[in-house]
């Protein structure tokens, strides 16, 4: 049976998306859960999973197309896929085969090159240097364990300051001898964290260290592709459980959401039952437990600088609403051309920045922010960018934009947006910028008052587009509505900037043509 491959809901102010990558092809095998393709909108990257286990048929929407929500992009044969599946299973095994001597091979170069280099030289791991405005880091993950071998430039270490994670790679081939500081220490700049026996092998000081790295490296990288998708493994980590862990009742003893989620029902189950019988029988309205996790150290950046915008500035917000019909006009006549000459989609950000840059040029104070007595007024115009990750909101800089088109523009929300999502944002990306961005209308948001960005001086929210009825020359019309809000320093920002600063933008958006001729 065919199961239609669908693109997921889209947010309401997200009109379109991208194909960005397909990771299967016609005739591939794929698992439930398995991702089968990434599907790229103005902020997020969506992953589409199989719906079951099965042969991809078909795929209807290539890379690079624009798809909308629920447009079926591909069709996946229920099953083993009857005439194929013969081919398939030869295919497989000749894989299984390759995939073996190509490991067996690997052992064998990788215990060549170890018996060949047998330095014995003992290489210190240090904390990397960290900008000056960072006075020390944590010890987020260790990848590997004492006794474990490790190849030059592996990811050893994962080292969280406020902003950014930093890897911390091998200095070479080896062993890593010792951890001298544990997950969760707070280290400074060039601190030794541990050491790498260069040349050693696992095995030179204890063969059974070897034999279950071996086994451990085989585990990861058959086990867990083999019998988990990347979203179940993801719900795995989320939960500090591993694949061994949880009972697979999938094809083969694939282990799916479903069993994952039971696993997690009876250990919660299996808690409570000692408190049960220590007690009186009393009724309970279902599960109870809670789970205490410490806060992430950018989770404590962004409550103590929350706290701070509060506290310390004198913060108003002050609305007004804006019809995005011009601008969804303009979008939709253009939008594939301009994909076709930029190599990017025209989202809204594009407008809104362009924007957002032409009223700082209009209203200097908006762009500028207070130094103890004195304000310094910005000649550039460095604008942050929200972008939500997994591991908090955070906010990248785009530069420059007075000097930027809007395929410019486009391109560098979207390159920050992707750095965002893959951990990979630097300082350089992170510091500076006069004026924020806040788009929660990706979300659904309808209103918000956003919290300013300190040491800038105001931060506008962009929001939901709804359809409401507007009197327009005496008579009701139903337009696509979008509320700005603007939150400001009133130590600085008097009302009547504010307000002029936000009918700036309501009227640049409402009339696009006005950004083009500059006026």
């Amino acid at each position: 049976m065919a199961i239609d491959i669908k693109v997921p809901q889209l947010p309401e102010s997200v009109a379109d998306a991208t194909v960005a990558t397909w990771h299967v092809k016609p005739g591939d095998k794929v698992s439930r859960d398995q991702n089968l393709v990434d599907i790229e909108t103005d902020k997020v990257v969506l992953e589409v999973v199989a719906p079951a286990d099965g042969v991809i048929g078909e795929i209807i929407a290539e890379e690079g197309a624009t798809v909308g929500a629920e447009e079926v992009i591909g069709k996946l044969e229920e099953g083993d896929g009857a005439a194929a599946d013969k081919s398939d299973d030869k295919s497989d095994a000749k894989a299984e085969d390759k995939k073996a001597d190509d490991k067996a091979d690997k052992k064998a170069d990788k215990k060549a090159d170890k018996k060949a280099s047998g330095s014995g030289e003992k290489l210190e791991v240090k904390v990397p240097q960290l900008p000056e405005s960072v006075a020390d880091a944590t010890i987020a993950t260790w990848h590997v364990k004492a006794g474990e071998a490790v190849t030059r430039d592996q990811n050893l270490v994962d080292i969280e300051t406020d902003k950014v994670v930093l890897e911390v790679v091998a200095p070479a081939d080896g062993v890593l001898a010792e951890i001298k500081q544990e997950e969760g220490a707070t280290v400074g700049a060039d601190d030794v964290i541990g050491i790498v026996e260069a040349g050693a092998s696992a095995g030179s000081s204890e063969s059974s260290k070897e034999s279950a790295s071996d086994s451990k490296e085989e585990a990861a990288d058959e086990g867990d592709s083999e019998v988990a998708g990347p979203a179940v493994r993801r719900l795995l980590a989320e939960n500090n459980l591993k694949v061994s862990d949880v009972k697979g009742t999938g094809k083969g003893g694939r282990v799916t959401k479903e069993d994952v989620e039971k696993h997690l029902k009876d250990g919660a189950a299996k808690k409570s039952e000692p408190a049960k019988a220590a007690s009186a029988p009393a009724p309970t309205a279902g599960d109870r437990d809670q789970k205490r996790v410490p806060m992430t150290r950018l989770r404590k950046t962004i409550a103590k600088r929350l706290l701070e915008a509060k506290n310390a500035t004198a913060m108003l917000t002050t609305f007004n609403e804006v019809n995005m019909k011009p601008i969804m006009d303009l979008r939709s006549k253009y939008k594939d051309e301009f994909e076709k000459r930029h190599d990017t989609r025209l989202g809204f950000m594009g407008f809104y920045v362009k924007a957002v840059t032409e009223a700082l040029k209009r209203f200097p104070e908006v762009n500028a922010s207070i130094d103890g007595d004195d304000i310094v007024y910005h000649n550039y115009f460095d604008i942050s960018i929200a972008v939500s990750t997994p591991r908090g909101l955070v906010t990248p800089v785009l530069r420059d934009t007075d000097k930027m088109s809007i395929a410019e523009i486009e391109n560098g929300i979207r390159d920050l947006a992707i750095k965002g999502r893959d951990g990979k944002l630097t300082m350089d990306d992170m510091q500076g910028g006069n004026f924020t961005i806040t788009n929660g209308g990706v979300f659904g948001s309808l209103l918000s008052t956003p919290i300013l960005n300190p040491p800038q001086s105001a931060i506008l929210g962009m929001h939901k587009i709804q359809d409401r009825p507007m009197a327009v020359d005496g008579k009701v019309e139903i337009l696509p509505m979008m509320y700005l809000a603007l939150s400001y320093d009133h130590r600085i920002i008097d009302g009547k900037e504010s307000v002029g600063f936000l009918v700036t933008i309501k009227e640049l958006l409402e009339d696009p043509q006005r950004l083009l001729l500059d006026l």
